[in-house]
């Protein structure tokens, strides 16, 4: 008579942990739900204000739905080739800076990170060294400028951000976490060291290797400090240096009229450039996410 009575109660208490396991998710899905609206009503208010009239900023403020649509702030940003140009220049140097400054700092936390390596401590001192202290900005300026002769060129936008220390110790860190029997296996079967980390090494570090070019997208992406220092010639302007001459040029007019209704698109030009500057690196997020949710070392090894 014991069993029966223990298995009713077993079965009660499956029942009521599911239901309770149903609540904690649901609640949890809710909270999620209403946490990425929150996250998402900003984007909300910049990408539908960016279409709003100047009457209908200047009279109402941002608005969940504004009363007049208009591309008078998408003319004014477009007009002329100088927006393509710029958008050009921005999409070359992201290119070409992420595949470079990857493939070397790929290469050079792989170094760092061999166990073999007797420089090891050495070379992680002196890249530690400048990822803190950082350098002047005079010495710096006369590298680019008097020695390298970089000055309005491409690579000066390029070059400066190729070696990342802090994205280097994270491959480092990646690295020392694999197994040396790796190593060891491919160099009794005769491999040398760039058969090792082009063949086995490189592959199974997809997940961080598709973290860092994120991050070092974005850094050559958003980056107008460079361009400042060493372009001064309009037609080599990257997006980001146009958009602040823009915003520049917008507050300067704006303190030379009365009539805030007669002047240019000034608010609907800030969320317009917003949205042409986010728009195509957030393109890349949904390509990079997959990486984000896989183990880092899933089939290093097996057995």
């Amino acid at each position: 008579m014991n069993r029966p009575v223990a298995l009713v109660r077993s079965a009660q208490v499956r029942r009521i942990s599911g239901i309770s396991d149903k609540i904690a998710l649901g609640l949890f899905g809710l909270f999620l739900t209403l946490f990425a609206l929150v996250c998402l009503f900003p984007f909300w208010l910049m990408v539908v204000n960016s279409f709003a009239s100047t009457r209908s900023l200047a009279l109402n403020g941002y608005a969940v739905w504004p009363n007049e649509f208009t591309l008078e702030s998408y003319r004014f940003l477009l007009q002329g080739k100088q927006m393509f140009t710029s958008y050009g220049i921005t999409f070359t140097v992201t290119a070409i800076g992420t595949v470079i400054g990857l493939v070397v700092t790929m290469l050079y936390a792989y170094v760092l990170a061999h166990p073999k390596n007797r420089y090891g401590g050495f070379l992680s001192f002196m890249t530690y060294v400048p990822m803190v202290f950082g350098s002047g900005l005079v010495g710096f300026y006369l590298l680019v400028v008097q020695w390298l002769h970089l000055k309005d060129t491409l690579w000066a936008l390029v070059l400066p951000y190729v070696m990342n220390p802090f994205f280097a110790f994270i491959l480092v860190s990646f690295y020392r976490s694999l197994p040396y029997e790796l190593n060891e296996s491919a160099t009794i079967d005769g491999a040398g060291e760039w058969t090792i980390f082009f063949k086995i090494i490189r592959p199974i570090s997809t997940p961080v290797i598709a973290t860092i070019s994120l991050f070092y997208a974005l850094q050559y992406w958003n980056d107008w400090w460079l361009s400042l220092l060493f372009i001064d010639n309009s037609d080599m302007y990257p997006l980001q240096l146009l958009l602040r001459q823009l915003m520049s040029q917008m507050q300067l007019s704006s303190l030379n009229h009365g009539n805030v209704l007669t002047l240019p698109p000034a608010e609907g030009v800030k969320l317009a450039t917003v949205c042409l500057t986010i728009g195509p690196i957030i393109l890349v997020y949904p390509m990079v996410q997959k990486y984000f949710v896989k183990g880092l070392t899933l089939g290093s090894v097996k057995g």
